[in-house]
């Protein structure tokens, strides 16, 4: 029972606010409709993540009582506290901490990838700032670009430590903290490593927080325009599930705007010679990780079985956990098994020479970059994919192509590899994959029809998650996690040996793929993963068929090409496996 806490009474504007104690001034203002401009404030309350290091001191008001200025995002009140958020002290106190950063910040604007997205930018524009002051020194940081995945430019960062906050709070990965003091002090990992070099895991979530473009996305659209304009290249994309739902909101519709049809279009007005469905890899995935599961429970295999969809998850485990490595799946995720098939079944199908394919894929992740260039994941010299952009970098090049989105026609996916079910595009949010996994594995196991699909259990956006689900008499016991904090407790409760989970899915960012680092900026609004995660539950329920099993171009596939599922073949194309690597 939450214990209601004393209500006070504080002037803001000359506006009496009754409010709870412990809140802060920016929260009371909040309340009466009262804007003050924050920059290194972050409030993502649903997941628990509150950045409040008032570092920026964008955000000071004047304390009338003290007649002093105080950050409104970590002050809290008292009964009588009088507050003025528009005074002359407040506003010239706020513009003189902007234009001091301002000062020590790059001026490339025009050519900068968050231009026009930018906090720094907007704020000064919100306060009409047209000119930089304060000459002087300025930092000159050498850019780090030796990941596949993120691109960390330090010389463009305000300290605002939002980036601390997700990769050592949330995500408890602890790669970023502040080093050295004064003018020198810098957000980098320890002993000024490159990203390559530590226990990154590339989930990109230090990207979605990021007021500027201190950290951003490898931007990987000049090779794919490359690849495009290459007569003698057989050109092939596939779209993932948590796309179709975000990519909209770059093109102003509302967040969970469905656009799987346009997609298509737009791609093959960009001069794709084949546009495939991520999709369809998500159902051959279910195939092959549930008979997985079905030979661990008959065989005495090791339990429970980890989900290993999300890349960012997997290299925290080779990471933070070696010793568990034998709890993964060994399937491949849906993109690489997309990729796999595409430069084998796809290319002798058609007589195409494998090298003769560029296979691209549109991801909501940025680990999927690196991903793709694990050397485990490539057959014969040949990369299962050979470039990976995320959905900010797709909706960066339809502009650049000028292409109207919103005007679009529909058009359905090319086969042979565009064919899916609903439970598919519950891959893109958190619980999705166990509930897609549950729906087949309940067949597998049982020979008898699921007639209720939805495990409605599985869902919802609570950090940590459990169900049990009856089979005949058995239970199954499913854990679920997103976010890799929340992921650390389930690992440290199998290292532990107290975990009593027979399978148990888990995603490294909010929301799952939906909440993606690669994804359009949420801006700190957890109601915009909430509607994209609503959206693929109604394109799961509209879907004809919604168990993975019954796709029948996935039947085509086995039938054709890889015999069973579990096969040698399948294990060769479909399947992967994993190595311990340094916590640094």
């Amino acid at each position: 029972m939450k214990l209601i806490e004393k209500m006070i009474t504080v002037y803001i504007n000359d506006i009496k606010v009754n409010v709870e104690a412990g809140t802060t001034v920016l929260e009371a203002a909040k309340k009466v409709g009262i804007h003050i401009p924050t920059l290194c404030h972050l409030d993502l309350h649903d997941i628990g993540v509150v950045n409040k290091s008032a570092n920026c001191r964008i955000c000071v008001v004047e304390q009338e009582n003290k007649n002093v200025l105080v950050p409104s995002c970590a002050e809290k009140v008292f009964e009588g506290m009088r507050i003025q958020t528009d005074s002359l002290k407040a506003v010239m106190g706020r513009r003189t901490s902007l234009e001091l950063l301002l000062s020590n910040h790059p001026q490339d604007c025009l050519t900068c990838v968050k231009n026009l997205d930018c906090e720094l930018q907007s704020l000064a524009h919100e306060m009409n700032i047209k000119e930089i002051r304060y000459q002087g020194e300025k930092m000159n940081h050498p850019k780090d670009n030796t990941s596949r995945g993120i691109i960390k430019d330090s010389n463009k960062c305000i300290m605002c430590r939002r980036c601390v906050t997700m990769c050592d709070d949330v995500q408890t990965v602890g790669v970023l903290s502040p080093l050295k003091r004064g003018f020198d002090v810098v957000v980098a990992t320890a002993f000024h490593l490159d990203l390559a070099d530590t226990s990154c895991t590339y989930c990109g979530q230090c990207i979605s927080v990021c007021p500027t473009a201190a950290l951003a996305e490898m931007d990987d659209s000049p090779k794919v325009w490359r690849a495009l304009n290459k007569p003698n290249k057989h050109v092939i994309v596939q779209v993932a599930p948590a796309v179709r739902v975000a990519i909209g909101e770059e093109f102003g519709f509302a967040p969970g705007e469905i656009s799987t049809g346009k997609i298509v279009t737009a791609l093959k007005r960009m001069g794709f010679d084949s546009v495939f469905d991520t999709n369809f890899g998500a159902d051959l995935t279910i195939v092959e990780e549930a008979t997985e599961l079905m030979h661990r429970i008959e065989h005495g295999g090791r339990l429970p079985m980890l989900t290993s969809c999300c890349p960012a998850w997997v290299k925290f485990i080779e990471h933070q956990f070696p010793e568990l490595l034998d709890v993964p799946s060994s399937c491949k995720s849906p993109q690489q098994m997309v990729g796999s098939l595409i430069k084998t079944y796809y290319a002798e199908s058609n007589n195409i020479n494998p090298k003769d394919i560029i296979s691209v894929s549109v991801m909501p992740c940025v680990a999927k970059k690196a991903e793709a260039a694990r050397e485990e994941l490539n057959e014969d010299g040949l990369m299962d994919v050979d470039f990976v952009i995320t959905t900010r970098e797709l909706a960066r090049m339809l502009k650049e192509a000028a292409i109207d989105f919103k005007q679009l026609n529909d058009t359905p996916f090319d086969m042979l590899l565009g064919e899916s079910t609903g439970a598919a595009a519950i891959f893109g949010t958190t619980g999705g994959v166990i509930e897609a996994a549950t729906r087949t594995a309940y067949e597998m196991i049982t020979g008898k029809e699921l007639k209720e699909v939805n495990f409605k259990q599985m869902r919802g956006f609570e950090g940590i998650r459990e169900a049990t689900i009856d089979i005949e008499g058995t239970p199954l016991r499913i854990g679920i996690a997103h976010e890799l904090g929340n992921a650390r407790k389930l690992l440290e409760s199998i290292r532990d040996g107290k975990s009593h989970f027979d399978v148990i899915e888990i995603m490294a960012c909010p929301g799952g793929c939906i909440g993606g680092g690669g994804q359009p900026y949420h801006h700190g609004n957890i109601q915009t993963l909430k509607k994209r995660q609503e959206a693929l539950y109604a394109i799961d329920k509209a879907a004809p068929r919604r168990k993975s099993h019954e796709n029948e171009m996935v039947l085509k596939l086995y039938e054709e090409f890889l015999d069973k599922p579990g096969s040698p073949k399948a294990h060769k194309l479909l399947h992967t496996s994993y190595s311990a690597k340094p916590r640094i």
